[in-house]
């Protein structure tokens, strides 16, 4: 989706009015069934070389997971919040990533503990989980709500690499303008954990992606889910 921060967004619609009939037996697919997509090539080395970043920068450092994000400006906030954590922002444009990744922009002084990487989010989930790394805090800030009925599959929540996502572990927050996202959201994870999640209708001090400026700016409810998943992986 094009980064417009003009105030004109418009909230996601679709003939859906509440948590799609479907998501329960999807959910229950892909508990029963592990995801077994082969690896991409160009996944599993972005993965490798991210880790062997890690390593000589921010070994022993806790991970934070920044899972979609764009040109990055919400990792490099994220950075410099958490210091002592070291902090990984995934998405597949490079285009976007291009942005703020050092020495290709006029950007200056991005913190240390900073990793942008290009790659599809399906593979670096489950490389990490593959892994055995765990996760700190695991950020899906305003991912696509996929809003038409028959999408409800692509939408996070729905995709098969779900139950992935929550072994990673750790706090973990999503952020979106769509209510019906977050129900959905929220039922996944407590379908699947059999932990409770906190959801709350949500106004940020500091906008911390472009399009969370771009919903404020439009008049956009935002709604926040955050779960503490623990320490899932050894």
């Amino acid at each position: 989706m094009k980064s417009d921060q003009s105030g004109n967004s418009r909230v996601p619609a679709g003939a859906q009015t509440g948590t799609h009939e479907n998501l329960s037996s999807l959910l229950d697919r892909h508990r029963a069934a592990p995801f077994r997509k082969p690896f991409a090539d160009y996944n599993r080395a972005a993965f490798e070389a991210s880790m062997e970043r890690r390593e000589q920068v921010a070994a022993g450092l806790p991970l934070i997971l920044d899972a979609g994000c764009g040109v990055g400006e919400s990792t490099i906030a994220l950075a410099r919040a958490f210091p002592d954590h070291y902090v990984i922002g995934v998405d597949q444009s490079a285009s976007r990533l291009a942005r703020n990744i050092p020495g290709k922009n006029a950007l200056t002084g991005l913190p240390g503990n900073l990793d942008l990487v290009r790659a599809d989010l399906v593979d670096y989930w489950r490389l990490l989980q593959g892994a055995g790394i765990a996760l700190a805090r695991h950020y899906l800030l305003y991912p696509n709500p996929w809003p038409k009925i028959g999408h409800v599959a692509r939408r996070w929540h729905g995709h098969p690499v779900f139950p992935t996502v929550l072994a990673l572990g750790g706090l973990l927050e999503c952020r979106t303008n769509w209510r019906i996202y977050i129900d959905e959201f929220c039922f996944a994870v407590e379908c699947l954990t059999s932990r409770p999640v906190v959801s709350e209708d949500y106004v940020p001090a500091e906008p911390l992606t472009p399009f969370e400026r771009k919903y404020l700016t439009s008049g956009h409810a935002l709604y926040r889910a955050t779960i503490d998943l623990g320490h899932r992986l050894s």
